[in-house]
């Protein structure tokens, strides 16, 4: 009998996907409200480094934290899996949001991506301008370069709402002053957030639960690609400019395959081909609980996505063998 040829990864891996940010949620739960962010971003490190070495992948980390940071490293080109099964790029956070854990506020993630080799942007640790919004717009809705009124219009048009009812998540940084203000401008809402924009950006996939209709503004260009993959699996869009202020950065992001410095990146530029996303919750937040430590049982509240079918899984588990966390 002829085999039909799989498209894509196999699906198997969105299931075995979820154990390693549990994982590395939980490490970095433990040291939550602390106030030591190294301590608690080396525990998720430690914790989703081993069970990345689990998986049967031949994976290349290409979006990590060892590209500038001082910080514990998944370092870019760090090899991970088996070696024993598909070959995959992987960009991944081990604990988005280092400050929001140890001081417990809330949207505190552990944030992993993979995709079929050569599919994820092997973006520079800079920063980048970022615009994005969740399913149901119609298409090319997103412009980077548009006034900030004109496209929280375009949103209120889109949705069939007054402007007063669209909110727009933004980064609380002095960088972002004009932005909040020309928002505010024009009667629409704004969520500030302190730290933890893949959360921002992912909470404009679910606008009726988490109330983000519009994420705006400067943020990470790694936290990007993260942020892409997971809107690549729900149907949103998304805009990206790396800011390369400095012949440092341009050299920099040119060694890394970037040509030219002022490209607008949309969705399909940062993450393209099948690609697996998974979040679960360190601390609680809009769209995930945080970690829960029961008596006889560790609980957490997971995200799954795939864009090859589009599927959302919602998983809370309890993790019985306290030990193995």
């Amino acid at each position: 009998m002829m085999k039909t040829a799989k498209s894509g990864l196999d699906r198997i891996l969105t299931i075995e996907l979820v154990r390693v940010t549990e994982r590395a949620a939980v490490a970095a739960a433990k040291l939550r409200g602390r106030g030591d962010e190294k301590a608690a971003d080396q525990a998720a490190v430690d914790a989703m480094r081993s069970e990345l070495n689990r998986l049967p992948i031949d994976g290349t980390v290409v979006i990590g934290e060892g590209e500038r940071d001082e910080a514990p490293m998944l370092f870019i080109g760090e090899e991970v899996g088996t070696h024993e099964g598909p070959t995959v790029d992987i960009a991944l956070d081990p604990l988005e949001g280092t400050t929001i854990c140890a001081k417990n506020l809330p949207n505190s993630l552990a944030v992993i991506a993979i995709a079929e080799k050569g599919s994820l942007l092997n973006a520079p640790d800079v920063y980048m301008e970022k615009i994005a919004v969740g399913p149901g717009y119609p298409d090319t809705i997103v412009d980077i370069d548009l006034p900030p009124a004109e496209m929280i219009s375009r949103i209120a048009e889109a949705k069939n709402v007054p402007v007063a009812e669209v909110t727009a998540c933004i980064l609380d940084r002095p960088r972002h002053a004009r932005l909040i203000s020309e928002v505010r401008d024009t009667g629409a809402a704004i969520r500030l957030i302190g730290d933890g924009d893949v959360a921002g950006i992912i909470d404009t996939t679910l606008p009726d639960e988490t109330g983000i209709d519009i994420y705006m503004g400067i943020g990470g260009a790694p936290e990007g690609v993260l942020a892409a993959a997971a809107l690549r699996c729900t149907g949103g869009q998304m805009q990206g400019r790396l800011i390369l202020d400095s012949e440092e950065k341009v050299s920099r992001a040119r060694k890394m395959g970037v040509d030219d410095p002022n490209r607008v990146y949309d969705l399909m530029d940062m993450a393209s081909g099948d690609v697996l996303f998974s979040a679960t919750g360190v601390t609680d937040g809009n769209m995930l609980s945080g970690v829960k430590f029961k008596r006889t049982w560790i609980e957490t509240n997971s995200i799954v996505l795939r864009s090859f079918s589009r599927t959302v899984r919602e998983i809370t588990a309890r993790h019985q063998d306290m030990d193995k966390f």
